[in-house]
Formats: structure tokens, sequence, C-alpha cells
């Protein structure tokens, strides 16, 4: 499994976590016992419509979106909200051009579920200049058909002794 980082336990003793180590939550957001103080994202443990929420990217969204409008209703003397989770489906990328996609009980695979993923990915970055780094930093990738990120885990000597150079060892375990 994963776990949550650290930051959730330097939050106190009184501040109850799940067994994964993330911040049990109230419906609000806000954490019990620590006024003030709300967590989203991966970090959170919230359960909306009687389903965990996942710790996925567009629902840390919605949580930010809710968190801030519950501490300006604070603000403003008004009763903080709960947090609905609306599930707009899931994307995900599996290999050069290759993704899964279910949105709205549709089941997509392959280069238009990879486009999907890529137009998405690129619509939720902020600026046109970073949309456009990141465009030509992935076709780069893609036409070089570079693998991206190599995950090594484990001993590298055996690397080294196929025939992989030394001078590429940091660069190996850096990604």
């Amino acid at each position: 499994g994963v776990a949550a980082s650290p930051l959730g336990k330097a939050l106190g003793a009184e501040v109850k976590l799940d067994r994964a180590g993330r911040v049990i939550v109230n419906q609000d957001l806000s954490v019990a016992g620590a006024d003030g103080v709300f967590v989203i994202g991966d970090l959170a443990s919230i359960s909306s419509g009687g389903r965990p929420v996942p710790g996925l990217s567009p629902a840390a969204m919605q949580e930010g979106r809710q968190a801030a409008r519950n501490i300006v209703r604070s603000i403003r003397g008004e009763p903080s909200l709960p947090f609905r989770y609306r599930d707009k489906g899931t994307l995900a990328t599996i290999g050069k051009a290759a993704a899964v996609a279910d949105i709205a009980g549709l089941h997509l695979s392959g280069l238009v579920a990879w486009l999907m993923w890529l137009f998405v990915h690129i619509f939720f970055l902020i600026g046109f200049r970073n949309r456009f780094i990141v465009i030509v930093e992935w076709a780069w990738t893609y036409v070089r058909n570079d693998r991206g990120a190599r995950l090594i885990t484990g001993d590298v000597e055996p690397l080294l002794e196929r025939g992989e150079k030394p001078e590429n060892r940091d660069r190996m375990l850096s990604k």
C-alpha cells in the first residue's frame, strides 16, 4: 500500500489517523480537535455518499474549493457546509499512446483514451507557457521513444553488471 505523508502525524496526538496514516476529517474537511485546520487531498480520510473519497487530483481539487468556501464562511460567522465528492471519471495512462478511461459509464482504452488523458492534464495546467512547455517536453519524449520514468527498486549493481554505464547510475537512481 501507499503510506500518507508524515505531516498528518505532525498535527499532534489528538488528531485521529486511519490505518494508512491519513487524517480522519469531519464532513466539512475540518480536523476535529484542531480549530481552523482543514485537510484535503490524499492526506484526508473522508467518505462521501457512503464511499471513501479517492486520493486523486480531481477529488483534491474539489476538496480544496470546498475547504476554501468553508474558511470564508467561518470568517463571516456562517456554519460550514459538508463536502460532497462528484466522481467525474478516471483516466490512467498505461503506456505509449495507451490509456484507459472510465467516464460516466463509458469505458475507453488505447489511443483515444490516451489523447483524452493528455488533453485533461494539459487543460488543468495554469498558464499558456506551462501548457506549451509540457506539450513540447511530452512531444520530444514521445518522438525520441524515451520511456519517461523508470522505477528501480532494489540494488543497482546487477544493472551495472548487465552493461549499464556507471555515468548513467545517478540519472537512473533519480528517475
